[in-house]
């Protein structure tokens, strides 16, 4: 039988090695940390438990493909799906506004808040149906799987969107709560089409959160694919890859074994595999293009997890806040994303809430926090700092918080590389630019017959589904070259 080595066991590692089993092949994953998951996980802290990862899940609705997928890795399971009525709600002293599931409910806030942008309004209401057909679901009920005639005729309302970025869509409204709304969920450059399919993937019940939050996720997906005879390694990381000729024969880990090979599936973050696993000229050139685009570019963020004092938090949900001009230059970042788990029984004590926040960081700016860490006094105190600041910001507008509210954590960009290998701290792929079609790309390695890519970086924005995605798609090339599917 032959075997395939898989080398990092995230999503796209479990999901390739889940795969790889349940078509016949043998499948040994490695995984540099003592659980598998990366990214997708969490971890406690002082009686709470902290989720790093599921804001909202594409693919709980049963009519997509990804929720099939998601079945057959025993992501979901029987586990409940959570399904907010908004998923993000914007908040100024001015008004507020929120992403309601039903887009009739949003149509009319907007319209509310803002009659004299009618027309501006209405183009986005048609091109947020339209959306949800990217997505594969139709109907009003979203209980339909959308058809490719209903694809093709999506597309020219969404043409328009495929143009312009989050904040140059913001501008097209007169109403300054509208134009928050359509900036503070991604970063400024973020394209609006991208905004747009997340907005769909919600309003389509296809955006819920498993019940039990990322850790629970991971631990189902591990759990399948060990129950499928799958090899899990982990705290083992490997450190190189033997070639001979146009072959992969075998990789070496940090123990000092090696371990042969018929197949080697990447799924990692694409800057340690070609650069530290294997030269950087077997980059496929797709992914080389993405890197030196200068449109594209990568992001990750800062974190704060505070213990609440009062058993029901004061909202409900998330709350984007945008950050007074005075402390945009400590948090670097205009908008400040707030989440309460008050659905998730036991992530907090009795008695007390949890809540966490995240704010948006450039390349330059995670580059800045991973040289920090190197300065470990410097780095404990400038997330004091902002920690202390970010606490402040959320009295001042929740003033019922006074003194209740205490940071257990912090984790920033440099977080993310120490525990993924993410060249700069990266949890998702690129950032969705305007003009970018998001084309799937293929895992091949030229030059390597027997060594496939299987990460989120292959289509922008990356992110769980499609990793998933990858980790399937590199075992049925395997399966296609072996005539075997």
């Amino acid at each position: 039988m032959s075997k395939i080595v898989i080398i990092g066991g995230g999503v796209a590692g479990l999901t390739a090695g889940i795969c790889a089993r349940l078509n016949g092949y043998d499948a040994v994953i490695f995984e540099k940390h003592r659980i598998a998951g990366g990214n997708l996980t969490g971890w406690d802290r002082g009686g709470f438990h902290i989720d790093n990862c599921v804001h909202w899940l594409t693919g709980t609705n049963p009519v997509t493909p990804q929720y099939r997928l998601w079945m057959e890795t025993g992501a979901l399971g029987d586990v409940e799906i959570y399904q907010a009525d908004s998923l993000y709600t914007y908040e100024t002293a001015s008004g507020k506004l929120c992403l309601s599931r039903d887009v009739n409910r949003l149509h009319a806030d907007m319209l509310a808040l803002s009659p004299r942008d009618d027309r501006e309004i209405d183009a986005f209401i048609k091109a947020l149906n339209a959306a949800k057909i990217i997505i594969e679901v139709s109907s009003k009920s979203n209980d339909k799987r959308a058809t490719t005639s209903d694809l093709l005729s999506s597309l020219p309302l969404l043409l328009h969107y495929h143009r312009m970025t989050t904040h140059e869509l913001g501008q097209r409204f007169s109403n300054p709560v509208i134009q928050g709304f359509m900036e503070c969920l991604f970063p400024a450059d973020f394209g609006a089409l991208g905004l747009l399919v997340a907005m769909a993937t919600f309003c389509s019940d296809n955006g819920g959160v498993p019940k039990g939050g990322s850790l629970m996720m991971a631990q189902r997906m591990t759990e399948r694919f060990v129950s499928l005879g799958g090899e899990l390694h982990c705290g083992t990381a490997v450190t190189g890859i033997g070639i001979n000729g146009k072959r992969a024969v075998s990789v070496t880990t940090d123990k000092g074994e090696t371990v042969n090979a018929d197949d080697v599936i990447l799924a990692v973050d694409p800057a340690f595999a070609f650069g530290k696993l294997l030269d950087k000229s077997y980059m496929p050139l797709p992914l080389k293009k993405l890197y030196d685009h200068p449109s594209v570019s990568r992001f990750s963020s800062f974190h704060c997890a505070f213990s609440c004092e009062l058993s029901e938090p004061p909202f409900h949900g998330d709350r984007m806040v945008k950050i007074p001009k005075e402390l945009q230059n400590v948090l670097r970042s205009e908008y400040l994303i707030l989440r309460e788990y008050s659905h998730e029984e036991g992530f907090a004590p009795q008695g007390k809430s949890l809540i966490q926040t995240m704010h948006y960081c450039t390349e330059d700016e995670c580059r800045f926090y991973i040289r920090m860490k190197e300065r470990p006094a410097e780095y404990r105190a400038l997330k004091k700092e902002i920690s202390d600041e970010i606490a402040a910001l959320i009295v001042s507008r929740y003033p019922e918080l006074s003194g209740k509210l205490h940071c257990i954590d912090t984790w920033t960009p440099a977080t993310y590389k120490r525990y993924t290998g993410a060249d700069i701290g990266s949890y998702m792929g690129f950032a969705f630019p305007p003009k970018l079609n998001p084309i799937f790309m293929n895992g091949r390695i030229k030059g390597l017959s027997n060594v496939y890519l299987a990460t989120q970086w292959q289509q922008a924005p990356g992110g769980l589904p499609v990793a998933s995605k990858a980790g399937e798609a590199a075992v049925k090339a395997i399966m296609k070259r072996d005539k075997r599917g």
